[in-house]
């Protein structure tokens, strides 16, 4: 499917002026105002929410592997989780990670 110069421009003003407006509607009109209690009880968790849905893709579907299931990735990605869990620190977390990842990487993909 090819689409027109005219086509694309359409599609990204239309993402844009799409994104302000949500943005708008939080930020620019209820801005000023306090937030009920419950409301912000709810957006405390939304990068709680919004981590796993990015990550998961990749570790069940990583593209370096053509979308197939690769032991490595879901070893670092266990691992992470038991840091995480027996840790309770964000910065140990995500450097076990990485180490785990870079050494599974090395152990079984050679």
């Amino acid at each position: 499917m090819t689409l027109s110069s005219a086509e694309i421009w359409l599609v990204i003003v239309g993402l844009g002026l799409g994104s302000f407006l949500l943005r708008f509607s939080f930020l620019g009109i209820i801005g000023n105002r306090d937030l009920p209690e419950w409301l912000l009880r709810h957006l405390r968790y939304t990068a709680v929410a919004v981590m796993p849905g990015m990550i998961t893709p990749m570790i069940l579907f990583p593209a370096a592997t053509g979308g197939q299931f690769d032991l490595v990735r879901m070893g670092a990605a266990i691992a992470t989780i038991a840091i995480s869990l027996w840790t309770r620190n964000a910065t140990l977390t995500i450097f076990g990670g990485a180490g785990v990842l870079l050494a599974l990487h090395f152990l079984i993909a050679a």
